[in-house]
Parts: C-alpha cells; sequence; structure tokens
C-alpha cells in the first residue's frame, strides 16, 4: 500500500503573533455541511480558547474546512496543542455520533488502516496551514479574506449572510454562534 502523503506544517511559536490557520475535513469531504458538526466546531472552539488562553479574532467553517484567526495570549505556546484543544473534540463527537446511530458506512468512509491499527479520522493530517502575522494590515485582509470565503464560493451574496462565521461578530451583532475577542494590536 503506498505511504499516505500530507504536508508537513512548520508552526512558529512567536509570543505576539496571531496565527491564521486552515485545516481540512477527511480526504476534503464536506463534513461540516451540517448544522450538528458546526456546532460540534463552535463549542470546541470556545473550549480551546479557554483552556489554551487564545483569543478568536476571525472564523469561518465552511462545508469542508475551517479558517481561523487566533491570537495565543500566553508567551510560550505550542500550536500543536492549541489545534489538538480544537480538533479532537470534534472528532470523538463525530465518532460517537456515528457510533450512536450505527453508521457502519460513514465509520468505515472515516476509518484509515495503518498495518493493524485502525484510525477514525474526522480531519485530514498534517495540521493544515499556519501563518503567522503581527501587523495591522495583513491581519485586517486575512479577516476579510476569511469572511469572504462563502461569497467567493457561491454559498451567499455577503459575508454577513453566512451564519457560521465572525462577520456578523465583527459588524457588531451580538446574536452569533461565536463571540469573537477584540482585535488589538497594541
Amino acid at each position: 500500500m503506498p505511504e499516505e502523503h500530507h504536508k508537513k506544517r512548520r508552526a512558529i511559536n512567536e509570543a505576539g503573533h496571531a496565527h491564521f490557520i486552515t485545516f481540512s475535513c477527511w480526504k476534503r469531504q464536506p463534513l461540516l455541511s451540517k448544522d450538528r458538526s458546526r456546532e460540534w466546531v463552535i463549542t470546541a472552539m470556545e473550549k480551546m480558547r479557554e483552556a489554551q488562553n487564545v483569543a478568536i479574532w476571525a472564523y469561518v467553517i465552511m462545508p469542508e474546512h475551517i479558517h481561523l484567526l487566533i491570537l495565543p495570549r500566553e508567551e510560550n505556546y505550542e500550536m500543536r496543542r492549541i489545534l489538538a484543544a480544537l480538533k479532537a473534540p470534534v472528532s470523538r463527537a463525530a465518532k460517537q455520533f456515528l457510533m450512536e446511530r450505527n453508521e457502519q458506512q460513514w465509520l468505515q468512509r472515516l476509518t484509515t488502516k495503518h498495518g493493524h491499527r485502525e484510525t477514525f479520522r474526522f480531519w485530514q493530517p498534517g495540521g493544515g496551514f499556519d501563518s503567522n502575522l503581527w501587523s495591522e494590515k495583513p491581519i485586517e485582509n486575512v479577516i476579510d479574506y476569511i469572511h469572504a470565503n462563502p461569497v467567493r464560493r457561491g454559498l451567499v451574496i455577503r459575508p454577513s449572510d453566512w451564519a457560521w462565521s465572525s462577520a456578523r461578530a465583527h459588524l457588531g451583532d451580538e446574536g452569533v454562534p461565536l463571540k469573537i475577542d477584540q482585535v488589538d494590536l497594541r
């Protein structure tokens, strides 16, 4: 069996830097196309924010991937731990849901084999894309890019029409799935 190739993510854990992160569902399947799975992500983001002490500046949950802009508040942090705090609970919730419903076809579809070992995969391995940001203009550009994602895909006309992003929160709307933190570049 050919060895599976995945991107190596090089994280630079630099105090004061924001991180623009993108990661995808297993084999780019639209596993985030239902409100149920999007709620799992929102819950995991809120818990990750608290447990890892990060500010969430912007996000969008697309059907098969997520864009996220965060600022770790600790001087010493590890992006791998932050990502694990976000991704692992979503994967566990998905597996639990599929097991409770006896969804064998989906369980098989999301399970890989490595020799005799089987691994459930909700997320694509390899960590995804991680870019450090530290100045105002690139951060503003990334926020705009994140919010425009559903528009570019033709899912909505305006960024604020997509319920599963922080676009409405940036416009001051309080009725959003996840509150965002104030972008402060001082």
